[in-house]
C-alpha cells in the first residue's frame, strides 16, 4: 500500500478533521485495540490541535497530528477504504509501552515482511509464532481486524497489517495468507518523517 509512496506526489487534498469525526476515529481505535484507554487515546490524539487528513489516491486516508512549530503534520494512522484504523510504524515505535492488538511471526517470515510481502499461515503457526488465544466466546481475532505486527526475537513492531481470516481459521487451516501487510519497515510511509 505504501511501497512507493512519496508524500510530495501522492497527496491530493488535506482537511482539518472535525472534533466529532475524530471522536469517531478515537473510537475505533479503542474498538480494534481493546487495551487502549481513553486517557492513553486522548493523549496520543489530542483534542488541540484537531487531526489533519489527507487524501491519497481513491481509496487511501492518512491521519497526521499538527506539529507545533514545524509547518508540518506527523502520520500517526491511516485507513484503506471501510477497513480498520491502522498506527503507523513510527507512531508504533514512539510509544513503545503503549499495547496495540499484535501478532508475532517466526524468524523465518522476517526477510520476506521486510521486502513487504503478506503473512502466510505458518509463519503464524510455526514455533516462533504467537496470535491471542482462541476460547468458546470466538477467535482471538476476527477477520478484518488490524494488527501490528512483530516478529520473534524482535523488540519493535516490523509492519501493520489486517487479517485476512480468523486466528481460529489460521490455526486450523494452517494454509494461505493470513494477513494483508499495509504497511512495513523501509516503505514510502516510513520514509516520510511529516507532510507539508
Amino acid at each position: 500500500m505504501f511501497k512507493k509512496f512519496d508524500p510530495s506526489n501522492d497527496v491530493s487534498t488535506s482537511t482539518q478533521v472535525k472534533t466529532s469525526v475524530q471522536r469517531g476515529i478515537k473510537s475505533q481505535i479503542s474498538h480494534s485495540h481493546p487495551s487502549l484507554t481513553d486517557e492513553i487515546i486522548d493523549h496520543l490524539i489530542p483534542k488541540k490541535p484537531p487531526m489533519v487528513q489527507y487524501k491519497i489516491g481513491p481509496h487511501l486516508m492518512l491521519y497526521c497530528r499538527q506539529e507545533d512549530g514545524s509547518g508540518g503534520d506527523e502520520p500517526v494512522f491511516f485507513q484503506h477504504r471501510d477497513g480498520p484504523i491502522l498506527p503507523s510504524l513510527k507512531f508504533v515505535h514512539k510509544y513503545p509501552k503503549v499495547e496495540f492488538t499484535k501478532v508475532t511471526v517466526d524468524k523465518g517470515a522476517i526477510p520476506f515482511l521486510l521486502g513487504g510481502a503478506n503473512i502466510m499461515c505458518p509463519g503464524l503457526t510455526n514455533a516462533g509464532g504467537e496470535m491471542p488465544p482462541d476460547d468458546e466466546n470466538g477467535p482471538g481475532l476476527e477477520k478484518g481486524d488490524g494488527v501490528v505486527i512483530y516478529a520473534e526475537g524482535k523488540q519493535l513492531a516490523l509492519a501493520v497489517g489486517y487479517m485476512i481470516m480468523s486466528s481460529r481459521d489460521i490455526r486450523k487451516k494452517n494454509k494461505g495468507m493470513g494477513i494483508e501487510v499495509s504497511h512495513f519497515l523501509g516503505d514510502g510511509l516510513w520514509e516520510t518523517d511529516e507532510i507539508q
